[in-house]
């Protein structure tokens, strides 16, 4: 393993964890913060942005479903690279290269062109990528009976980023004018800085290296090369039927919640609803998403992943009935929407907590890159097909149709836990 005295203490023990995540916690909740912020400070004004380089509104939301595919396509490259080198590498490039998607993007906005904004949007999507593998690495260190709640916690900070991040994309827009930059590239100005300073945090802070430190503590976790291959990490869940389980709770949870949720402040507006009502329920979604996770981790730990993987099909089911069924009520709407944020939370904390402790530790960091790819590609797709649902059946078909996502899921896990108790009853 090539690392140095500053990614691994050599003479680490056991006894040396409690103040090892000390250190670390703080600062992957730091990045977690500032990628949050720039993330949703860009995408706040990316339709806007795109609508007024094409000239067209039918293709402004390519612009965040690009955000959605460089994300999924960023996440295996970088779970690569974080297997052979460690987090703080992986990390480091992905805020870096999202920082440089920012730049790409107003570039695009001066010159007016729609192709490079789009592949600036795609690059500005490792950014969020980063976010997302944050969260395993908050678990590396963590012990078994509490590897959810570590992943809760950097969950939760992505609250601040998320809520403050809308509210200052007015004034980052109003910081260019009359620099010849488009007012809606203002944000992606300030993202590109967030994201370079995310970067250096983790690049000077995050010593020793969560994941090959893990590997140093336990050497069985080490593995060769090929042990800790993409085609391992593959072959890892494919053989593990927990993995399965909990590839497939982020990827359909994910997906329910991204096409139910991008396609609401269209159905709100067929119902009269203004902007100021529909940033509302937005902020109420994401609350649901974030500020409740780490109660979404102590559940995962103290009940069971399989216990807290039933509770997110029960919210999400309840929420898809809610919007569905919700009409002009806009009470009602915002009550699914949050149940939706707080069913994603669920599903998210408990099965990445699931995945990590059902995949060996040399294919663990590549069967998270793999989750992270298969529950964006999912969700990208699924928003594409939201808008054709709604444009075909209506904002309730959308919701019937995202419900019916969550039977298979519903099967598995109920599949699961007859596995596990008839396995204890022979026991």
């Amino acid at each position: 393993m090539a690392s140095t005295s500053h990614d691994v203490p050599i003479a680490a023990g056991s006894r040396d964890l409690p103040a090892l995540r000390r250190r670390i916690t703080p600062v992957l909740i730091a990045s977690q913060i500032l990628g949050g912020l720039g993330v949703a400070t860009g995408i706040a004004l990316a339709a806007v942005l795109a609508q007024q380089i094409s000239g067209s509104e039918a293709l402004s939301g390519l612009a965040p479903t690009a955000t959605v595919t460089g994300t999924a396509l960023l996440s295996v490259p970088l779970a690569a690279l974080m297997t052979a080198r460690g987090r703080r590498p992986g990390l480091v490039l992905a805020y870096v290269i999202g920082s440089a998607g920012a730049g790409v993007v107003v570039l695009a906005s001066v010159l007016g062109n729609f192709p490079l904004l789009l592949t600036g949007m795609a690059a500005f999507g490792a950014a969020s990528s980063a976010n997302l593998q944050a969260r395993f690495a908050a678990a590396d260190l963590a012990e078994p009976t509490r590897r959810a709640r570590a992943i809760s916690l950097v969950v939760w900070a992505t609250t601040i980023g998320a809520v403050l991040g809308p509210n200052i994309a007015a004034p980052a827009g109003r910081s260019v004018s009359g620099s010849g930059i488009p007012e809606a590239a203002g944000p992606f100005v300030w993202a590109a800085g967030v994201f370079l300073i995310a970067a250096v945090v983790v690049a000077l802070l995050l010593r020793p290296d969560p994941l090959l430190t893990a590997r140093a503590l336990a050497p069985s976790e080490e593995g060769d090369e090929e042990e800790r291959s993409l085609r391992a990490g593959v072959r890892a869940v494919r053989e593990s039927a927990g993995a399965r389980l909990a590839l497939v709770t982020v990827a359909i949870s994910h997906t329910a919640m991204v096409s139910i949720m991008s396609m609401t402040p269209v159905a709100l507006s067929h119902h009269g609803a203004g902007i100021q009502l529909i940033g509302l329920v937005i902020s109420g979604h994401i609350a649901g998403m974030y500020a409740f996770s780490p109660v979404m981790g102590v559940l995962s730990d103290r009940f069971g992943r399989l216990t807290v993987i039933g509770l997110s099909v029960g919210l999400l089911s309840c929420a898809a009935l809610l919007a569905g069924t919700a009409g002009a009520s806009h009470g009602r709407t915002a009550a699914g929407l949050f149940l939706l944020g707080l069913g994603w939370s669920a599903g998210l904390v408990s099965g990445s907590a699931l995945l990590t402790d059902s995949v060996p530790g040399p294919a663990r960091a590549a069967a998270q890159g793999l989750s992270d790819l298969t529950m964006n590609a999912a969700a990208g797709i699924g928003g594409v097909m939201a808008g054709l649902i709604v444009a075909q059946g209506g904002y309730g078909l959308l919701n019937l149709v995202g419900a019916s996502l969550l039977l298979p899921l519903a099967a598995l896990a109920v599949r699961r836990a007859v596995t596990r108790s008839d396995a204890a009853a022979e026991d």
